[in-house]
């Protein structure tokens, strides 16, 4: 069985092909093209001229070609229009004349980007400026060792960039590669194989099944021809083409069952075809434009991280002037106020930040990819996390793209049929409570009139057919055995005209034919139906039962099969005869319900993005009665708008309405680009999902395109930043928990980072106030930094996702990580090191320089131990049940404290970081010192704590009295 396709494309009265005819009609010379010596065409009719076939057939016509919609043309029109006789072709002469003047078949191709030229964008955001400077800052003053750390750091993390994006661009190349490489054509009344390059508006196609469409085209004979278009239009079915058709000029893609486009394939049939466009004038040129032109933007983390550059330059400028300012007034040497400004400002930037960024994206992507969601891009990992809405696809991604049948009308009852997919799991039910019958007549018949094979759980053959063979299977029927029980000795195979199938089986003295095929079809065949007891006529009453449950089911969105039989007696059947003489005075056995069912996950995962404050927009070029269905079952509310509405509404409406709108219907490729473009100018954070071609432009246009591995395109896959593996809808939601889990462990790092350089800065900007000597060395300083930067650091990445997080509102993306109140605490926590550290420097200070050095330096080695916590959970506590699982923290947390032990007792290293021994009560008074920031922060949460329960209780009570007010 066919269908027309889900995904539609409107028609353009004006465009590329009408312009290709214009200059056919413009440029013909009289009766040149494949005509014979009188300018007579056999095609058109004996003792017919070409200019009087013009002058017939384009009466009442719009004047002149520019506006041709070739599917609004007969078959006749169309090849007057292009000026060509469809039963010779075109002359060798005028097929080489109309290429000079349209140029090859192809896509056109734009120069590649220099390789370098994309190597240096890695370098342009704003964070990675700073550190450069600040890695030549460092060299200047002679610190050589950061110099080179921080330009390495730099040059990793962009040769890493690169490379992902890099892989990324590889759609064009694609999409031309799915050009079919040869065509067959009629040219100069010869038929002869060319390069599909070579073809020209004007050349008669010949297509057989197999055969992939070389070109956008008027169908001008079809034997029997399907053509599967889920590579333009994204429908899984094949698609009935009609010669004889003509329709409006306005017809969507799915509605022009007389053209064929580029890039579709022939799954069954015959096809002549009359190319109306070639290159980048076809449906497929349209979506490569559309691709080249659909320019990816920065993701969220990507401004942030440039928001952030700015605030560290800012904070280094005022570190510089600060501590140079002081050494003016305190008339330090100039090169000593020189060097310790540098040194600090260096230390003020994160150098590790770009590293650790990479690194969490990358483990992230691993992370994904093991859960079957294969991300493409670093960045695109971290902004699935503030995703705020998801566009998703119907067919596939939020249903099994299984058909099923749901419904049974049988015996005038109605039955419910149980399970999904093809494995045969489930059962019928009756839905009135009373006993089942025996459902042999309508089930055998479902099995038998059948093409299709199902084995090992998967269909072999069409959708619709698979549903009756695991319809058959849950009422007892193995469709095999039947087969070889009552093998089919002759048929009457699907076709568009008649819209049923019908198969002859051997019985003993009689033959069965058993028939499935569109209710009014078959209704109007049938002149008997089998009710409770036995045959009986097919009364008024009784049709309109039928007509009725007919309706019934197609409104509940489900494609509706009836089923019904004949005996004939078998010295009466000839084979070979004309077995259409059979399919009259049918007995209608029953009518099956049948539907593509949501995916059972896909409704929890939706159910999960409404506490998560993500909304869901079904896109389809299904029916908007089918799309409304399916969306209700998944729980999506909101507006229904069709592509035809969107086409209409303003663009100030269509902004106001799109909020409210969770389903859009019959639309086409450019209004699921313009869906995307007004969601991201509402300052949405958009995710669109899609597996064809057609596809493909919105995927580069979205935030985050995502593609199906399954059913996708390659075009598709090489169009977006993530595939999914299981084309599973809930893979695309444990995305996002994922991406917010990445960006808040990126923030726990900046957190970790910052106050640990701010508590720097501020205890040797104390110590310089208070006139003391540094308290730190510049190695014990590059130490901290290694401690900073290193393991305690990197483990941050790898926190597992924390409570409640899909409970949260998705953040704004232009959200800053470094807030003013997350700013504050960062600030309070260097000033809690800075007084705790300087607190315990003065107290050593009788025992000798070097000890208290050494009981500074321990201290706030510490406070980093302890700090790590805070930054861990900024606001609950931080003991909570996730304390001690991540095992990668707690193994670095161990190792510094080993190595800081050696720095501290090792004699060798005594010597290189100037420390000596600590007694057990030092480390004892070190640790009691530097846990405090650790009991400071959780002293506020408790607080804050506290302050929330004391302000819900009491609007708890002011609720309570205000409903017991008189």
């Amino acid at each position: 069985m066919t269908k027309a396709p889900d995904m539609t494309h409107h028609a353009r009265p004006t465009g590329p092909a009408g312009a290709d005819a214009a200059q056919e009609c413009a440029s013909a010379a009289g009766a040149g093209d494949g005509m014979d010596a009188g300018g007579t065409s056999p095609w058109m009719g004996e003792g017919r001229t070409m200019q009087e076939q013009l002058s017939r057939t384009t009466q009442g016509a719009v004047a002149g070609c520019a506006g041709a919609a070739w599917h609004a043309l007969d078959p006749m029109a169309t090849a007057a229009r292009l000026v060509v006789d469809p039963a010779r072709g075109l002359a060798v002469a005028e097929a080489g004349a109309r290429l000079a003047r349209h140029g090859e078949n192809r896509l056109a191709s734009i120069p590649p980007r220099s390789k370098w030229l994309a190597f240096a964008d890695q370098f342009k955001s704003l964070l990675i400026l700073v550190l450069i400077g600040a890695a030549m800052l460092a060299g200047a003053v002679g610190d050589v060792k950061d110099a080179v750390v921080i330009l390495l750091v730099v040059v990793i993390n962009a040769l890493l960039g690169f490379w992902q994006e890099h892989r990324a661009e590889a759609t064009l190349a694609a999409l031309k590669k799915m050009l079919a490489p040869v065509a067959r054509v009629r040219r100069g009344g010869r038929i002869e194989e060319i390069a599909a390059a070579q073809l020209v508006p004007g050349d008669l196609v010949l297509l057989e099944a197999g055969d992939r469409v070389p070109a956008d085209g008027r169908v001008l004979a079809a034997h029997n021809a399907e053509v599967a278009e889920a590579a333009l239009t994204g429908e899984s079915h094949a698609v009935a083409k009609v010669a004889e058709a003509v329709v409006t000029a306005d017809a969507p893609l799915a509605e022009r069952y007389n053209m064929a486009y580029m890039n579709t394939v022939v799954t069954c049939g015959r096809l002549e075809l009359l190319v109306t466009a070639t290159g980048m004038a076809t449906e497929m040129g349209r979506l490569a434009d559309m691709l080249e032109a659909a320019e990816p933007g920065p993701t969220p983390l990507q401004f942030q991280i440039d928001a952030l550059g700015k605030r560290l330059a800012l904070i280094a400028g005022v570190v510089i002037g600060a501590i140079f300012l002081l050494g003016l007034l305190r008339e330090l040497p100039l090169f000593e106020i020189v060097l310790t400004s540098i040194a600090l400002a260096v230390a003020a930037i994160p150098e590790g930040l770009p590293a650790v960024v990479t690194v969490t994206l990358a483990l992230g992507m691993h992370r994904m990819a093991q859960s079957r969601a294969i991300v493409k891009k670093l960045a695109a990992v971290e902004t699935l996390g503030c995703t705020t809405v998801i566009c998703s696809d119907k067919t596939g991604t939020l249903t099994m793209n299984q058909m099923t049948a749901r419904t049974v009308y049988f015996h005038g009852r109605r039955f419910t049929v149980s399970g999904e997919g093809y494995t045969g799991d489930g059962a019928i039910a009756t839905e009135d409570g009373g006993a089942l019958p025996d459902l042999a007549p309508l089930l055998r018949a479902a099995a038998l009139a059948n093409d299709s094979r199902i084995r090992d759980g998967q269909l072999i053959g069409d959708p619709t057919e698979g549903a009756l063979l695991a319809l058959a299977a849950k009422g007892g029927f193995d469709a095999e055995a039947l087969v070889q029980g009552q093998p089919r000795i002759a048929e009457i195979p699907f076709d568009s005209a008649h819209k049923f199938m019908a198969s002859f089986h051997h019985d003993g003295e009689r033959v069965r034919m058993f028939v499935k095929g569109a209710p009014d079809v078959l209704l109007a065949r049938a002149d008997r139906y089998l009710d409770a007891t036995a045959e009986a006529p097919l009364d008024a009453a009784a049709r309109a039962a039928f007509e009725a449950e007919n309706a019934s089911l197609a409104g509940q969105a489900m494609r509706v099969l009836a089923v019904a039989a004949r005996d004939i007696p078998a010295r009466e059947f000839d084979p070979a005869g004309d077995l259409m003489v059979w399919a009259q005075e049918l007995t209608l056995t029953g009518l099956v319900g049948i539907i593509d069912p949501p995916r059972p996950e896909a409704r929890d995962a939706i159910r999960l993005c409404k506490k998560a404050g993500i909304q869901v927009k079904m896109i389809t070029g299904d029916h908007a009665i089918t799309a409304a269905a399916i969306a209700r079952e998944l729980g999506l509310e909101g507006e229904v708008l069709t592509g035809a509405e969107l086409d209409a509404l303003p663009a100030a409406e269509l902004s106001a309405r799109i909020e409210n709108t969770a389903v859009f219907a019959r639309v086409a490729p450019e209004h699921k680009v313009k869906i995307v473009q007004v969601l991201k100018g509402r300052s949405h954070v958009v995710a669109m999902t899609g597996d064809g071609v057609n596809d493909a432009p919105a995927l580069k246009q979205a935030d985050i395109g995502v593609a199906m591995g399954i059913t996708g395109t390659e075009v598709t896959k090489e169009a977006a930043t993530m595939i999914l593996t299981d084309d599973n809808f809930a893979t695309i939601v444990h995305s996002v928990k994922e991406g917010r889990a990445i960006y808040d462990n990126i923030v726990k790092f900046v957190r970790f980072q910052l106050s640990t350089n701010m508590g720097a800065i501020q205890t040797v900007l104390g110590a310089s106030l208070l006139g003391w000597a540094a308290p730190f060395t510049a190695i014990q300083i590059l130490w901290i930094n290694i401690i900073m930067d290193g393991p305690p650091a990197m483990s941050l990445g790898v926190e597992p996702a924390r409570a409640g997080i899909m409970l949260d509102s998705p953040r704004a993306p232009g959200q800053r990580i470094l807030t003013g109140p997350r700013f504050a605490r960062l600030f309070v926590y260097g000033l809690a090191m800075a007084v705790g550290t300087l607190g315990l420097f003065h107290y050593a200070q009788p025992q000798g320089e070097t000890y208290a050095l050494t009981l500074a330096f321990t201290t706030f080695v510490l406070f980093q131990f302890f700090n790590v916590f805070n930054a861990r959970a900024e606001h609950g506590t931080a003991f909570n049940r996730a304390f001690f699982r991540n095992r990668w923290l707690w193994l670095s947390l161990v190792s510094v404290l080993a190595l800081q032990a050696l720095v501290v007792h090792w004699a060798p290293a005594q010597a290189v970081f100037r420390t000596t021994d600590l007694a057990l009560a030092d480390w004892g008074l070190a640790f009691a010192v530097a846990s405090s920031v650790l009991v400071l922060d959780e002293a506020r949460k408790l607080a804050a704590g506290l302050w929330r329960w004391r302000s819900n209780t009491s609007h708890a009570g002011n609720a309570v009295d205000h409903q017991h007010r008189p």
